[in-house]
């Protein structure tokens, strides 16, 4: 059904970016003796989300729906609760990290499973692509919180 295929890809843009503010929020709260290292850490997976959002935005549009933006409709979306972690608590940061990763992964597993009903091959290839990245940045998270 186009409309779920629609829905599930709006979840997996807001996931995104809840993901997104919460690695820039830390990147910029960071605090203690390994700051300069999580300080980059957090960059760099701030920056790769903050480029996947647009990618997405557009394959929501290339099916004629219009991608959510605004902060309001962003938030009734997500399935990733808002945290306030500041300082040098490292290991909650990275804790809420692998959590709303395991979201977004959540939320393209449902999108795949759609794209694949509706046989769209492009968003498949998509969602595959973002499905990898995010089992990198998983993968990361956790050996950074051992």
């Amino acid at each position: 059904n186009m409309d779920e295929l629609n829905t599930s890809l709006k979840i997996v843009i807001a996931n995104t970016y809840a993901m997104y503010f919460k690695a820039h929020g830390f990147h910029w709260n960071v605090e203690g003796k390994d700051f300069s290292q999580f300080h980059d850490f957090f960059s760099g997976i701030y920056q790769e989300l903050f480029a996947a959002v647009d990618t997405i935005a557009e394959e929501i549009r290339a099916l004629d729906e219009y991608a959510p933006y605004n902060m309001t409709e962003l938030a009734s979306i997500t399935t990733i609760k808002e945290s306030n972690i500041y300082g040098v608590d490292v290991s909650g940061m990275l804790a809420d990290l692998i959590d709303a990763n395991a979201s977004v992964i959540e939320a393209l597993n449902s999108a795949h499973k759609l794209a694949d009903a509706e046989n769209n091959r492009g968003l498949l290839n998509l969602i595959e692509e973002r499905l990898d990245v995010h089992a990198k940045h998983g993968w990361m998270i956790r050996a950074s919180s051992k």
